[in-house]
């Protein structure tokens, strides 16, 4: 009830309006969009490495005997072989960096558009790796391909976080996992000896992830950017206002919009008080007191994402199952088990995340188990992980945190994919009892500190994290003009042609400014 005892009109900020279906189609279509040439890109280039794994040896050590008079022994092979993998990773982490600079510079949507010149310039560089008889083309195509997936690892969960109504963020930031998950899949399928599996063929394996590129090339471009992004960050009412109702179904929610001109307002006056500039950088977000629990909690669970070894299993299925004693015939089968897994339980996590040797049979065991193991990493770490900085951190800082957690991430990455062949050489059929460590740790450490998100404001978070911090929050007595919050009253709806209002009419929202790079 208002103040004058009549019931308020509320909308629900969601995909509403007369024509709310066509919203949650464009929104459908934009993650669709934005995540075949994002992280689906991750998952399906973890994956197609391991079905050619002794193939590009042989090429690696027939190209070595050409150069040298001599092959490579088996450890000096191993050695190679790691380094491609980890050079996956590195090129991540080089990634994660840029994925900060480059979406406030470019944008969410512009960001994940130019991250597929990494892997065009990888397809080729693998595609004339064997007539130029060059195992370091190989090497450098995985660095390039490592640099595109860090980019999208951090964007484009950005970019949902950003683009959702409140109520479906969760489902929709987790559509990234989904994604990683059914790349995996689909990179084994495409893996297998009857597809572009067999020995002449690995080139255009590896080199195939750049299909999945052209096409968001080809479609991304239709659809909107993340609104949050063109009100905040670059200051256009107008653009944020059309993207929204394209969101949103032809109506942009005012709730939406007051929220974000809140937070507009808060970064603003915030900088003003600091003296510095709005958008952070991670140095200042580790010398920023009142994040300290938020940045605590990303880096472990990126961290933990992968030091829990999950990821391990696709780079080194082959080895992990001959070991187990399975049949090298039949591995490259079993292998899409281990992606049937996670893409299950992403799919299954997507769908609650609102809502809440010598003893016979025993290497189908062991079989089992990873495929548990997977399916577990898919119920939580696989997803939340992602979708940690942008529910946590503000406009300013949220660029800065997932360079921070990208990092954290494939530093991990990098750590595991270099040590686990020696893991498995030194520790044999205990060799995931570290990792289990790691799962232990990393869950009771996020259990004390991860306050629970669902169905919250940024700013609800941020009062949670303040009290852990022992810091009260500076954002709660920021308020809007009085003529601007007339304008904007919470819970009435806003179509496309009264938000696009004479200047004259509405002079606050002309001072609406760009806030950081552009």
């Amino acid at each position: 009830m208002d103040p004058k005892g009549e019931p308020e009109e509320t909308v629900r900020p969601s995909i509403g309006g007369e024509d709310g279906g066509g919203g949650a189609i464009i929104l459908a279509l934009t993650i669709c969009s934005a995540a075949i040439g994002g992280t689906f890109q991750y998952g399906y280039n973890i994956s197609i490495i391991n079905a050619p794994t002794s193939y590009i040896q042989t090429f690696i050590n027939d190209t070595y005997t050409e150069r040298w008079g001599s092959g490579l022994e088996s450890s000096q092979l191993t050695l190679m072989w790691t380094i491609i993998v980890s050079a996956f990773s590195l090129g991540g982490l080089l990634g994660a960096l840029l994925a900060g600079p480059l979406s406030v510079r470019f944008g969410r949507k512009n960001s994940l558009l130019l991250n597929n010149g990494f892997l065009f310039a990888g397809a080729v560089l693998v595609l004339t790796s064997r007539v130029a008889k060059s195992f370091e083309m190989v090497i450098f195509a995985r660095f390039l391909v490592g640099i595109n997936s860090g980019v999208s690892m951090n964007v484009q969960p950005m970019y949902f976080g950003e683009s959702a109504p409140t109520h479906l963020r969760g489902a929709v930031a987790f559509s990234s996992a989904v994604f990683t998950a059914f790349g995996i899949f689909l990179g084994q399928v495409v893996g297998l000896t009857e597809v572009l599996g067999a020995q002449h063929l690995w080139p255009y394996l590896l080199a195939s992830n750049a299909l999945p590129g052209l096409i968001q090339l080809l479609t991304l471009p239709w659809f909107p950017e993340s609104p949050r992004y063109l009100l905040i960050d670059r200051g256009d009412k107008d653009a944020c206002v059309k993207a929204l109702g394209r969101l949103r179904g032809g109506v942009a929610p005012i709730s939406e919009v007051e929220e974000m001109l809140e937070e507009q307002e808060q970064q603003k006056t915030a900088a003003l008080n600091s003296g510095s500039s709005a958008n952070k950088t991670p140095w200042t977000l580790f010398k920023d007191a009142g994040l300290r629990s938020q940045l605590r909690t990303v880096m472990a669970a990126s961290s933990a994402m992968m030091l829990c070894g999950n990821d391990s299993i696709y780079f080194y299925a082959y080895y992990i199952f001959l070991a187990a004693g399975i049949p090298p015939r039949k591995i490259q089968y079993i292998t899409i088990g281990t992606g049937a897994s996670e893409f299950t339980a992403s799919i299954l996590s997507n769908l609650l995340i609102e809502r809440s040797r010598g003893v016979a049979g025993m290497a189908y065991l062991s079989m089992a188990c990873v495929f548990a193991y997977i399916l577990s990493f898919g119920l939580g770490p696989a997803g939340v992980s992602g979708i940690l900085p942008a529910e946590i951190f503000d406009q300013s800082a949220r660029p800065a945190a997932y360079m921070v957690a990208g990092s954290c991430m494939w530093v991990s990455l990098f750590l595991v994919g270099m040590l686990f062949p020696f893991i498995v050489k030194g520790l044999g059929d205990f060799c995931f009892l570290p990792f289990f460590v790691v799962c232990v740790a990393a869950a009771v450490f996020l259990g004390l500190t991860l306050p629970e998100t669902k169905g919250k404001t940024l700013a609800e978070i941020t009062a949670d994290f303040d009290g852990r911090n022992g810091k009260r929050n500076e954002y709660s007595d920021v308020e809007m003009d009085e003529p601007m919050r007339e304008q904007y009253q919470l819970g009435q709806a806003a179509s496309l042609t009264n938000l696009m209002l004479d200047p004259d009419s509405k002079p606050d929202l002309e001072s609406i400014q760009p806030q950081g790079n552009v």
